[in-house]
């Protein structure tokens, strides 16, 4: 039984793909770009493992060296890239060159910089106001009679004094 499992496992391993990243990923990344990250993986668990001060002085110029080497592979690159230039290419080495960045504000008519925006928005969602006009004075009812000072006093007195004053402004407690 354990010939025929070795026999499946082999065959898997020799016909199952080894899993192989776009050609687009990474186009920077060389060999010596894996052997420099090995050697500076190494050398951080080492200083992380032994902790002493000549460790750390290696990890850390291991991990100088290792980033370095890519800013270089990275430079190298694009200069190539920059070569052998086509114009079917140009307009992709321009969104490289000016990365992805989406626009921080969408784009309205009229307003270009974000107080601009600002302001179109607020008059769009909050137009200005009609002034406010005061409600028309009461006119006196000639036909009516004219009131006596107790009908007053008993209204007043029906008011309570925390509520709130009548359009003229004056608080009922006043009057009291």
């Amino acid at each position: 039984m354990s010939e025929s499992l070795n026999r499946l496992v082999a065959l898997l391993k020799e016909h199952t793909p080894v899993s192989r990243p776009s050609h687009h990923s990474k186009a920077w990344w060389t060999p010596h770009l894996s052997i420099l990250r090995r050697e500076y993986h190494k050398a951080a668990r080492a200083a992380r493992k032994h902790d002493s001060p000549h460790m750390r002085e290696v990890a850390g110029s291991s991990k100088a060296g290792y980033f370095k080497a890519i800013k270089a592979a990275k430079s190298k690159h694009w200069s190539s890239f920059l070569l052998t230039a086509t114009p079917q290419s140009l307009w992709p080495a321009k969104r490289f060159a000016h990365g992805r960045a989406q626009r921080r504000f969408p784009s309205l008519p009229g307003a270009e910089t974000p107080q601009q925006m600002n302001s179109v928005l607020l008059e769009h969602f909050f137009p200005p106001k009609e002034p406010f006009s005061p409600p028309p004075r009461l006119r006196p009812n000639r036909s009516a009679p004219p009131l006596t000072t107790e009908e007053i006093a008993a209204a007043l007195s029906k008011c309570s004094p925390k509520s709130a004053p009548g359009p003229d402004g004056i608080p009922y407690s006043t009057w009291k």
